[in-house]
């Protein structure tokens, strides 16, 4: 009984000198200071940090214990209690207006089991994430420090989405070894399958949004534009890229911590150009107690910001092919099939992935995918099985053209590796990252 009330005593020392700290020195702040986490699984968290001055954000950690940050201005993590970091491939957040920063924390389901089996060997059940932040004058270092609880998947957790997934036919639909989906090619005329998305979520909240699709020659959507809403910050929400409404939706979703999302009625989608379309699920802010920040608190604006439905991730795509199946072809083109993506002549923009696709030739018993630059040479080949009429290239072949345009074709060959025909070569260019 000693102990625990010594360890209460401690702790609230330590929160008491976390205020008087904060007070004393008019400091970077944030909202909200106190969250629930799942235990089991992942969360993600929408925080807002206000009146940064000169300071930038640095590295992250979340750990069990602190220990004041002298000669820096807080509360660090405590050596020996640091169950992870923020890898900076996944962090999404940025800054944001009146001298703020939006941080998406995504907390990983590794450091909520840490925490866990540090709370079951009776240590507390509470652990801390801080964010370290520089001044660009020299000024002393600040820690800013959030609580984070450990609770169930109910009420108590915020609404935040975990995974989503989405698929052709209602979960069966084109997936290569439970990866990216594949593309779904379409004759003209012909009818869709019906989609739905498989998302995982922590806590209870309402779900609204919109399904949408990208047609053949509009603008692509960037990574950011495929962000849920809650991800963003709040003046940044709205200026996303819109593009074709087939759908919307709008559905509480109790504890529980999965749903199946019904998309769109498959007559709906449009299939009256040739060429490759998206299929967007679009996410929009959802009010949740769970997941809020108060702007005004931190001095970062007025009202609050809504963290409902946050994601540390963009909502993925579907795409479907319209043209270019096995009934395009006729006895004088026996030896020859069509390529479909990427068009000829289309400019790739820097980031996008560069996605080959093709209709089948019917004897076919591999596929062999050619790659060259505008000198000829050959800078990606890859043998493909016939079932497979799509690739998607490895990120280091942009790296490693030296020219912005490329030309490709596909050869199709028998089982004893004989030549049976070709699509024609076409040609497609990349734009130069900045």
């Amino acid at each position: 009984m000693e102990a625990i009330l010594n360890r209460l005593i401690s702790m609230i020392f330590l929160f008491a000198c976390l205020a008087m700290a904060a007070f004393a020195q008019g400091e970077i702040r944030v909202s909200p200071t106190n969250v629930n986490v799942y235990s089991q699984g992942s969360t993600t968290i929408f925080l807002t940090y206000g009146n940064l001055g000169d300071y930038r954000p640095a590295q992250t950690a979340w750990c069990g214990d602190l220990q004041p940050a002298t000669p820096a201005v807080g509360f660090t993590c405590a050596p020996g209690t640091i169950y992870g970091t923020l890898p900076s491939r996944y962090d999404i957040s940025r800054f944001s207006g009146n001298n703020a920063y939006t941080d998406i924390v995504s907390v990983p389901a590794s450091v909520a089991r840490r925490a866990y089996q540090a709370a079951a060997r009776g240590e507390d059940s509470q652990f801390f994430y801080v964010r370290r932040f520089i001044s660009i004058s020299g000024a002393p270092d600040q820690f800013v420090v959030v609580t984070m609880r450990l609770s169930g998947n109910g009420a108590g957790a915020p609404f935040s989405l975990t995974d989503v997934q989405l698929d052709f036919g209602a979960g069966k639909g084109p997936r290569a070894n439970g990866q990216e989906p594949l593309v779904l090619f379409i004759e003209p005329g012909g009818q869709a399958p019906p989609i739905r998305a498989d998302i995982k979520y922590t806590g209870a909240g309402r779900l609204r949004g919109r399904w949408e699709v990208v047609r053949p020659g509009d603008p692509q959507p960037e990574p950011r534009d495929l962000l849920p809403e809650a991800s963003l910050p709040v003046e940044e929400r709205g200026t996303q890229q819109r593009f074709t409404q087939l759908s919307r939706f709008n559905v509480f979703l109790p504890p529980g911590g999965r749903y199946f999302l019904q998309g769109p009625d498959p007559a709906r989608l449009p299939r009256d150009a040739a060429g490759q379309y998206l299929v967007l699920l679009r996410v929009e802010a959802s009010d949740d107690r769970e997941n809020i920040s108060d702007l005004s608190a931190v001095g970062a604006g007025a009202g609050v910001a809504l963290g409902g439905a946050a994601a540390g991730f963009p909502l993925p795509a579907l795409r479907y092919v319209v043209g270019g199946g096995d009934n395009t072809r006729n006895a004088s083109t026996a030896n020859s099939f069509e390529p479909l993506l990427p068009r000829d002549g289309v400019a790739i923009p820097a980031g996008a992935p560069i996605d080959f696709a093709w209709a089948a030739s019917p004897q076919a018993a591999f596929y062999r995918l050619e790659v060259e630059d505008e000198n000829g040479k050959l800078i990606l080949s890859a043998m493909l099985k016939s079932s497979i009429r799509n690739y998607r290239a490895p990120s280091w072949l942009k790296s490693k053209v030296t020219g912005g345009n490329l030309r490709w074709r596909v050869v199709a060959m028998g089982r004893a590796g004989q030549y049976i025909g070709e699509t024609e070569k076409r040609k497609f260019q990349l734009a130069r990252i900045p």
